[in-house]
């Protein structure tokens, strides 16, 4: 049986919310009074109403990513096991969150040096996640990537993504001049089940086709095929990683409040952007979720940066994430954190068990400052980095959380994805905002399409060509 499927297993590893460093119990008149969280009940409850609401209506397919794909994960696994059979190099083409997921997962879950690992010490072949449209870096993949040996994933739900769209017609360039007849067996298109010109592509060419659910954006993405297939490549259990955001689900599917973890945090937060807290600092102490942190800042950037609410009104909100990293950026951002403005909140993600341990020797007896370390361990040196800056934070009476992995595995990771992606749909209900939408990124998008000659953008074209030019007098 796999452990995921063990009741005591799954319990043992119940990834929890730490926000005591929030309250007034603990930072005094800078933390968040018990009575404002009493006093936002009432609407707190009408947003984890109305998101069930949602849910119940189809309006949130991602909320069900968890639980609704076992034909869908039997097609990964068995496209999977043919990749490694057949190919010792997988690329991703993608971006925003068909990037960062795959490379938050695969970071989080196999050997850090993972590329750089025998074959026989890999669970599959090496992966490359190309992106960027950095013309450099696209020519600098050909040097440690053979082609003809190769599986390219094109990820776009719209297939109109230009940069990943750019890329495929780089690759498959390539791939019809060095591989010719079947070159389309190099390619598997992760895309939108009907709409779109990637489908149109994939169909007449005879790609081998994922589907990206109606419903799922892109940075609600990595627990359906665009994440799932990078990592059933390389070997990590696609299972467990949904069984664990399943589990999350139950705790955050609660409409109390006090027992659902991603309701509290993002009231939490609420409260605290109300009071001038306007970033949102993601602290991982574990070089393990760095890309994690990555990851949440486009979740948390995209879905909660909006100029209108529902009703149309200004608002400009958001908050702005930061992805740091204990302990480097102790020695980088934490004087800031410490005594700058008391305009952000951090959080902490820490690990209870790492999955190894590297015991510090002996020596120097002679120089306290350094002999003192003898004996210890690295494991245990992060952990107690990471409480001295939570005490700093919080005598300082600095707002800060933490979320506690028991350990970093598949299921501990999917209950972290899905809770802040939760976290992220409460908080923008609480924000009377569109959560799903990026009407900015959208405008950048159609001033790129248009300075690129894409045919019906030529007013916009016109539009750019008006703006005012810009001036010498301010170039130095």
């Amino acid at each position: 049986m796999p452990r995921y499927r063990d009741e005591q297993w799954r319990d043992s590893m119940r990834v929890r919310l730490d926000y005591n460093n929030m309250m007034t119990d603990f930072l005094g008149e800078r933390g968040i009074d018990p009575a404002d969280v009493q006093g936002l009940l009432p609407r707190l409850n009408d947003a984890l109403t109305e998101l069930a609401r949602k849910r119940e209506n189809g309006e949130t397919a991602w909320r069900d990513l968890p639980t609704n794909q076992e034909t869908v994960v039997k097609k990964i696994e068995k496209i999977a096991d043919e990749i490694r059979d057949s190919f010792d190099t997988f690329v991703v083409l993608g971006i925003g969150g068909s990037a960062l997921g795959p490379i938050a997962v695969q970071q989080a879950l196999n050997h850090p040096h993972y590329n750089e690992l025998a074959d026989e010490d890999r669970e599959g072949p090496r992966l490359y996640v190309v992106d960027n449209i950095d013309p450099e870096k696209m020519q600098a993949l050909w040097d440690v990537v053979d082609p003809e040996a190769t599986c390219f994933n094109v990820i776009t739900k719209s297939g109109s993504t230009s940069e990943t769209m750019s890329q495929f017609l780089i690759v498959s360039d390539l791939l019809k001049d060095m591989v010719g007849e079947g070159w389309q067996e190099h390619i598997v298109a992760t895309t939108d089940a009907e709409k779109g010109n990637l489908i149109k592509i994939a169909r007449q060419e005879g790609f081998t086709t994922l589907v990206v659910p109606d419903g799922v954006g892109g940075r609600f993405s990595e627990l359906c095929p665009v994440g799932l297939l990078p990592a059933a490549v390389c070997g990590i259990d696609i299972r467990e990683l949904l069984s664990g955001a399943a589990y999350m689900d139950e705790f955050c599917s609660e409409l109390d409040p006090a027992k659902n973890p991603a309701a509290m945090a993002a009231a939490l937060q609420y409260i605290a952007m109300g009071s001038g807290k306007n970033i949102s600092v993601m602290m991982p102490y574990a070089d393990s979720l760095r890309y994690v942190a990555a990851w949440y800042a486009q979740l948390w950037a995209e879905s909660l940066g909006k100029k209108v609410d529902v009703d149309g009104n200004v608002v400009n909100a958001g908050q702005t994430p930061v992805a740091a990293l204990g302990v480097t950026d102790q020695h980088s951002q934490v004087q800031l954190y410490t005594e700058g403005p008391y305009d952000k909140v951090i959080t902490f993600l820490t690990v209870d068990e790492y999955r190894d341990t590297h015991y510090i020797p002996s020596g120097y007896e002679d120089i306290p400052a350094v002999s003192f370390l003898g004996g210890h361990t690295l494991d245990g040196l992060i952990q107690a980095e990471q409480a001295a800056t939570e005490y700093a934070l919080t005598k300082a009476g600095r707002l800060n959380r933490t979320i506690r992995l028991p350990e970093v595995n598949a299921f501990t990771i999917g209950q972290l994805l899905y809770l802040m992606e939760v976290e992220t749909a409460v908080t923008g209900e609480l924000l009377c905002i569109n959560t799903y939408d990026q009407p900015g990124v959208e405008e950048g998008k159609n001033a790129t399409y248009a300075l690129m000659g894409r045919p019906g953008y030529e007013e916009k074209k016109k539009e750019l060509d008006s703006r005012p030019q810009k001036k010498d007098q301010y170039i130095l």
